[in-house]
């Protein structure tokens, strides 16, 4: 594995090479991307594709990248151009992709801006509010959470945050009446240090949960795109925004194994079932090809 920064407008991208290029197999490269997650959450997956040439990255402002620009906010927009010019730079596209959560918002961006970039997405969860008939109610739900991160911290957020998640079909009344979740019921310490800065708690990265797909745009693009789902998502939130995005793309989810961080392998404490759902990775991919 070789590290890289590409320094752009607005930041120092940071990225990793594993494997060789131009690719050994003449196949394009496969990037794997995530938001808020950066590079480090890629590293079981990508021991699963050891004959590919495989990308990973620090998204702006995210792990390695450092910013120039002055902003603390995330925009699925801002990151897909940042995208563009890392394609660029590799000089081998267009590259196929996995792109997780918000990763694959900024995938659908991407594609929606840059059609020639992408040969193959597959998009993996993509939290996308827009795309939901309760969405001023999925809204609240967000909101909830950052008022629970900025008024108790970290841990308290989190445990907000995986309440949400956790949450079965449509935000209704009998969502807003619980209590706000105790952190020690998810084995979360309910300490605050101070910081609310968190991307995933906070509103910084609000743009990218509220982005909305230019669907003409993206069934009008040459890119073959997958949206995928977890089978254990079922009727959670990132469930249901991938079943309704692959309908609005006039396509069925595909389902993956596990749930939404199914491809973790330990990472940040997390493991879903990383070889089968490399396997499925592999079909779907050797498919498009």
């Amino acid at each position: 594995m070789s590290t890289q920064t590409l320094q752009i407008p607005g930041v120092d991208l940071v990225y990793d090479i594993h494997g060789p290029l131009p690719t050994a197999d003449g196949r394009p490269p496969l990037v794997l991307i995530g938001q808020p997650m950066d590079a480090r959450g890629f590293g079981t997956l990508a021991s699963h594709f050891p004959e590919r040439t495989v990308i990973t990255y620090d998204p702006r402002g995210l792990g390695r990248s450092t910013r120039k620009d002055g902003r603390v906010d995330h925009s699925a927009e801002t990151q897909a151009g940042d995208l563009h010019a890392l394609i660029g730079a590799l000089g081998a596209g267009p590259v196929e992709m996995f792109a997780s959560s918000g990763g694959a918002v900024t995938a659908l961006a991407l594609v929606a801006a840059h059609p020639g970039d992408v040969s193959t997405l597959v998009a993996h969860e993509p939290p996308l509010i827009s795309v939901l008939p309760d969405a001023p109610a999925v809204e609240r739900a967000r909101a909830g959470i950052r008022d629970v991160y900025e008024a108790k911290g970290w841990g308290a957020g989190m445990a907000a945050f995986i309440a949400m998640t956790m949450w079965d079909g449509e935000f209704t009344g009998d969502y807003f009446a619980q209590p706000v979740p105790d952190p020690a019921a998810f084995g979360i310490p309910a300490e605050d240090d101070g910081s609310r800065d968190d991307p995933l708690l906070s509103d910084r990265s609000w743009a990218v949960s509220g982005y909305r797909p230019d669907v003409e745009a993206l069934t009008g693009a040459p890119t073959r795109i997958v949206i995928a789902v977890g089978e254990e998502s079922a009727n959670t939130f990132t469930g249901r925004t991938s079943v309704a995005m692959a309908e609005l793309l006039g396509q069925r989810a595909t389902v993956f194994p596990s749930h939404h961080a199914g491809f973790l392998g330990g990472e940040f404490g997390q493991t879903g079932q990383p070889e089968d759902f490399a396997r499925k990775l592999h079909e779907v991919l050797d498919d498009a090809g």
